[in-house]
């Protein structure tokens, strides 16, 4: 025996509720249409709902937008020195703001010494909710440890998908792009001096497309109607140029 007949108005009515609400299943469509006076089956939704390709659940991306506030990452990169040595650089990003809130330069990295350097970014009431990282097997134990002590929950990437820790792979490009590229590394004293100055001009200087050209630490809008503009060259370490431009 058939079942009743739906109207074409109602079939409309459920395809517009379920494309506006991807996320929902036939029963919650059934449970508002009831709602509103209206008795159909959930076969009925089922025949009628819209299918959406999209995934229901959060996206990756999604995921770090609702975050961004509460989410750092870290990552290594490595730098060669004129002697043929390999030196390993850490960074531990803020999403907000983009900002470098710790770096440091070891020959020889541990898990050890990465989770002092977790304890050294964060003291006091500075502790992020989340700690996004890779898989590299760098972050041991030892480091695990020391992540759960502080109580941070740790996010992993996917295998092999750096895009997934994208903000701080982005800082590592700019790095290398804008100042390591341009220079010759003595040692590991050497760099720590040069990458000192380059996050001084990062975060006080250049600006940013995500920040709406704004830097890291933002600074106020200064027209020429104030003064003239000139040319200023800030010295990193002796050696790099980096230029800007300021009022005299």
């Amino acid at each position: 025996m058939a079942g009743p007949t739906v109207s074409e108005e109602i079939k409309a009515l459920i395809r517009k509720m379920s494309a506006a609400n991807i996320s929902w299943c036939s029963p919650q469509i059934v449970g508002e249409l009831r709602k509103l006076g209206i008795e159909v089956t959930k076969s009925t939704v089922e025949k009628c709902r819209v299918r959406s390709r999209r995934p229901p659940s959060p996206t990756w991306k999604a995921f770090l937008n609702n975050y961004v506030r509460d989410l750092v990452a870290i990552d290594y990169f490595v730098v060669p020195t004129v002697r043929n040595k390999v030196l390993f650089v850490l960074v531990v990003l803020a999403h907000h703001r983009r900002r470098v809130v710790h770096f440091n330069v070891t020959e020889h990295p541990t898990a050890r010494w990465t989770g002092q350097q977790i304890i050294e970014a964060f003291p006091w009431d500075t502790v992020p909710k989340y700690l996004l990282r890779d898989r590299d097997s760098i972050y041991g134990n030892q480091f695990q440890k020391r992540v759960q002590s502080m109580d941070i929950e740790e996010m992993l990437t996917a295998p092999r998908s750096p895009w997934q820790n994208a903000f701080v792979e982005r800082v590592i490009g700019s790095i290398r792009r804008d100042c390591l590229d341009r220079v010759v590394v003595l040692n590991e004293r050497h760099l720590k001096r040069i990458l000192t100055s380059y996050f001084d001009y990062y975060h006080h200087w250049r600006t940013h497309l995500s920040l709406g050209m704004d830097s890291p630490e933002s600074r106020s809008v200064r027209p020429p109607a104030l003064g003239k503009v000139v040319h200023n060259q800030k010295s990193v370490a002796y050696i790099i140029i980096m230029n800007g431009w300021r009022l005299d």
